[in-house]
């Protein structure tokens, strides 16, 4: 049985950006046999910010998001492989750096921020149907 090649967003956030972390971050997305299909660097303005994160609108943590979103430039990958949304959410590691597990983006490179959970490095869709969504609305 084969699995079917699936595509991925993947954010290096603002903080993985300033902090010269994309190259890395690349590197351990193809280390694991990913393949890179399109890459960019953009500055993310608001509007496609607030569609992006619209199932956080109205939750405490929405704005701050939102502010540290826009706070740099963002690099915005799409990302093809076998099973690679779910892989690369465990590459990620756990959204909260200051738990994530060692060996995972996160776990190696997060910084405990305290309750600045959002400044993670790394986005990545959690399912195919946030893929599509955010891969259409990235790579417009």
């Amino acid at each position: 049985m084969t699995t079917a090649i699936e595509e991925t967003l993947v954010l290096v956030k603002p903080d993985g950006v300033a902090r010269n972390l994309t190259g890395e971050i690349l590197r351990r997305i193809e280390a694991k046999g990913y393949s890179l299909i399109d890459i960019r660097m953009v500055q993310a303005d608001r509007e496609i910010l607030a569609k992006h994160y619209a199932e956080h609108e109205g939750k405490p943590f929405y704005e701050p998001l939102i502010e540290f979103m826009q706070s740099g430039p963002v690099v915005v990958m799409r990302v093809a492989g076998n099973r690679v949304i779910e892989g690369l959410r465990v590459l990620a590691g756990t959204t909260d750096p200051t738990i994530a597990a060692p060996g995972t983006i996160r776990g190696d490179f997060g910084r405990d921020w305290g309750l600045k959970v959002q400044q993670n490095l790394v986005h990545g869709s959690d399912s195919v149907e946030s893929a599509e969504r955010e891969l259409d609305l990235w790579f417009a």
